[in-house]
């Protein structure tokens, strides 16, 4: 008689299998609809990191990172967040992402969706520039 029970392991998911969990809210339909790009909440980009992007768009290499607690010393702010976020960021860059940033408050507004626009397709428009510097 065979007295070892085996305990059923999880198997590990690869980053695209991940990825293919898709996440949808109201950001990732906006975006289908008003972009019409495909939005991937919570992507995992690093293949042994797990880092992931708040929001991508994986056919353009685009992602948005929404970086909140500005105002309360968030994670974002404090120093060692602050430099992992470089680290982050930079080892997209690297690996040829684009990453762009916002806040909660703006994340829904047409300066973001304008942004992101002017990112995934390069058109221009001035009247749409609410985002660039004043």
């Amino acid at each position: 008689m065979n007295t070892t029970n085996k305990v059923p392991t999880k198997r590990k998911k690869t980053a695209l299998a991940q990825n293919s969990e898709k996440i949808t809210d109201a950001f990732t339909l906006l975006c289908r609809k008003e972009l019409r790009q495909e939005c991937v909440k919570e992507y995992r980009f690093h293949p042994k990191r797990k880092w992931r992007f708040d929001y991508a768009f994986p056919a353009v290499k685009l992602a948005l990172e929404v970086e909140g607690g500005v105002w309360t010393r968030g994670r974002h702010t404090r120093p060692q967040g602050f430099l992992n976020d470089i680290e982050k960021y930079n080892t997209a860059t690297l690996l040829g992402w684009r990453v762009l940033r916002t806040t909660p408050d703006e994340l829904y507004t047409n300066c973001t969706l304008n942004m992101l626009n002017f990112a995934i397709t390069g058109t221009f428009y001035t009247e749409n520039a609410l985002f660039l510097p004043k």
